[in-house]
């Protein structure tokens, strides 16, 4: 993770950086981007589609500051499910399309790693 800095008309905005993957995450202001690289193989074929939205991962390393969603609740795409904190911010991750949680692998509390996969959707 990388921090960097942008000069938006003189004010000074600090954000994060990380690349896992085929994924590059983006925070400022307590809001997370992703942008997905597309991989192609020898021929020009994909061999990676758009970010997953069955699965939400920690953007960045942190900490579990409260988990929203639980097993079996039914989310809608742009619901928050995972608050956490990292770099003294606090991150809202959220639910990338509709459908059921079918699993939580997180509590409140607990430190993750960069890319962990924090929740688990099923997609309608």
């Amino acid at each position: 993770m990388k921090k960097i800095v942008l000069d938006e008309n003189g004010r000074k905005r600090v954000g994060a950086v990380a690349k896992l993957g085929s994924t590059t995450w983006f925070s400022f202001g307590g809001e997370v981007w992703t942008h997905e690289t597309e991989v192609r193989g020898r021929r020009g074929k994909s061999l990676a589609s758009a970010a997953d939205p069955s699965t939400i991962t920690a953007p960045m390393p942190g900490k579990i500051v409260k988990v929203v969603a639980q097993v079996g609740f039914s989310v809608s795409g742009g619901d928050v499910v995972i608050v956490m904190e990292a770099m003294k911010m606090e991150y809202t991750l959220k639910a990338a399309a509709q459908g059921v949680v079918k699993s939580v692998n997180c509590s409140a509390g607990d430190q993750v790693a960069l890319g962990a996969a924090l929740v688990l959707l099923e997609v309608k």
